[in-house]
């Protein structure tokens, strides 16, 4: 019969293996008797914690499982148990056999007495039990004492392992002025020993730093915060340490740490404020519309949406003249110039510009009003600027028998600054390049310089220059339009050379040639022809001229009633123009 069992020298007796030793010596003179093996179920049965009734059936095994404490540090093989045969007489002929996992080389056995020992450390982590096969041979003959049996070495837990935090450190974020108990971060640790032995992996969770700010739960490891009112502002980060001790966090247990760092983030519960109750600024009078004049600022402690910022002007004299826009990158308000802006009508202008955050919390109001002013006040700086006409356009009609150096125009412009300088004038003779004007320098009276021609130039478009006499880089210029009036200078003229003839048997009164004249002039002052014959052919009775007044170009009739003689004695009539 096969028996087995703790020795004395172990550190304490297994409740198992002692129930089935004691078993094993109870049954030990029946078993020898009757040689029959326990089959695995009766086993089973035996090491029930249900009452048994206990049959004296024979049997040669009473086979159970080992314990062995885990991380043994000492020299000497570790004592595991022993396996003893009811046959074996302590001579020497009963030879012990060890197989299965582990066999030989984590365990050994000494064939002679049955010692089992461990010879390596055993991490019950690593490995929580060995299945392994006895044998009890004659050593003289090999042959069988007993059958092979199965028993388990079962690794028996210490606290060899400290809670670990797998995820950490840990990064999270809660909203400031959150209320008391908020949660904020679940933090877990797990520890590698039995949680069916002891307390060995039974964690508890504390805080080591981070009070009075957070506090976490010693079951579920939430944390949650523990003080009222946290201000982003005043602290945006923390830095909380978590420890997770086991043995239920008693005195003797392992521990271990993780890092959670806690950001506040930012909730709308400061209100803008202007840190300058009063701007001065200035602006030239010639700036562009749009060009920026200065910047106002809202400062907020907030950040984000939270510190977004709408500026608006409410109030002033400067409303119509100045806007002002928000920077969506940087918050300020740009003060931008609306409309032209002149020194010589208005020098100053005030403006009340607000600062406002669009985007309210309702429950933060109470710390308001989420609005704040500021005054503006704007300084139109003088520009030199150049000489203005007035008026800004001149058209002058001007008779084409002018005669030179008349004035047909005073040119007047004038300095629009203050200091209101000198005025020098002169004419741009891009404008007139035949030079047919001058200008007074002093007292812009315009005046002809050279014979005016209608028939030739009709119009002249000319540019006079106004400077400032201590400034000449300053000038105006006003666009000088003159039309040059006709006057009947010309005179009637032929296109061509007529050439007529006239039959010999033509008839008194008969039309032989119609002519036409032109003239140079307008015809509203000129062109009203009269025909008549040269005085050389007025006296010949032969010819008349008849004058059509009832067109414009008038066109005229000669008759004519003598027929001339070449030298050949060819006959020909004679034109008579």
């Amino acid at each position: 019969m096969w028996t087995s069992g703790r020795m004395s020298n172990a550190k304490s007796w297994l409740g198992l293996g002692m129930s089935l030793y004691f078993w094993g010596l109870m049954d030990l003179t029946t078993t020898v008797l009757s040689g029959t093996p326990t089959p695995p179920g009766k086993l089973e049965a035996l090491l029930s914690d249900k009452p048994q009734t206990h049959s004296r059936t024979k049997r040669s095994w009473v086979w159970n499982q080992f314990f062995v404490l885990e991380e043994y540090t000492g020299t000497d093989p570790l004592y595991v148990g022993k396996l003893h045969s009811d046959m074996d007489r302590g001579d020497g002929s009963i030879k012990y056999i060890l197989s299965g996992e582990g066999a030989g080389i984590v365990f050994t056995i000494d064939d002679t007495t049955g010692d089992i020992h461990a010879i390596q450390r055993l991490d019950r982590e690593e490995r929580a039990q060995y299945t392994l096969r006895a044998q009890a041979l004659d050593r003289r003959t090999g042959r069988p004492m007993e059958p092979e049996s199965e028993f388990i070495i079962k690794i028996q837990d210490i606290n060899d392992n400290e809670p670990k935090f797998l995820d950490g450190p840990y990064v999270a974020t809660v909203p400031e002025m959150s209320p008391v108990g908020t949660s904020v971060i679940q933090v877990t640790a797990t520890d590698a020993d039995d949680p069916t032995y002891g307390n060995s992996a039974r964690v508890v969770y504390s805080i080591l730093q981070g009070q009075p700010y957070f506090s976490v739960d010693s079951k579920t490891g939430v944390i949650r915060t523990a003080l009222m009112n946290m201000d982003r502002e005043a602290k945006e980060y923390y830095e909380v340490i978590i420890q997770a001790k086991d043995m239920g966090g008693q005195l003797g247990g392992l521990a271990g740490t993780t890092t959670v760092n806690i950001t506040l983030s930012d909730v709308n519960d400061n209100p803008p404020r202007f840190p300058q109750k009063h701007y001065q600024m200035s602006v030239l009078e010639s700036a562009p519309v749009s060009s920026t004049v200065g910047r106002v600022f809202a400062k907020d402690l907030d950040e984000g949406i939270n510190a977004e910022m709408k500026y608006t002007i409410v109030d002033g004299d400067g409303a119509d003249a100045f806007d002002i826009n928000t920077d969506p990158n940087f918050q300020v308000g740009i003060i931008t110039v609306k409309k032209p802006l002149s020194f010589e009508s208005k020098k100053s202008y005030t403006l009340k510009v607000e600062g406002a955050n669009p985007h309210l919390e309702m429950r933060f109001l109470n710390l308001g009003p989420f609005q704040d002013t500021t005054t503006v006040h704007i300084s139109v700086e003088d520009v030199d600027e150049p000489p203005i006409f007035e008026p800004g356009f001149y058209f002058v009609e001007v008779p084409e028998d002018v005669a030179i150096g008349t004035t047909i125009q005073i040119i007047s412009a004038k300095d629009p600054d203050v200091t209101n300088n000198s005025i020098r004038y002169s004419i741009d003779r891009s404008s007139d390049p035949g030079r047919f004007f001058y200008v007074d320098i002093t007292t812009g009276a315009l005046m002809t310089a050279r014979p005016l021609d209608r028939e030739e130039f009709s119009w002249h478009n000319i540019t006079v220059l106004a400077m400032e006499m201590n400034n000449p880089s300053q000038v105006g210029s006003v666009s000088v339009t003159i039309k040059v009036l006709d006057v009947n200078d010309n005179a009637p003229e032929f296109p061509r050379f007529y050439e007529a003839f006239v039959c010999e048997n033509a008839k008194a009164g008969q039309l032989i040639q119609t002519v036409s004249a032109v003239d140079l002039d307008d015809p509203h002052s000129g062109q009203h022809f009269y025909y008549s014959l040269a005085p050389e052919a007025a006296n010949n009775p032969n010819f008349t001229i008849r004058d059509n007044q009832d067109s414009v170009r008038k066109q005229h009739a000669a008759k004519c009633c003598n027929f001339l003689k070449d030298d050949f004695g060819h006959q020909f009539m004679e034109p008579i123009l």
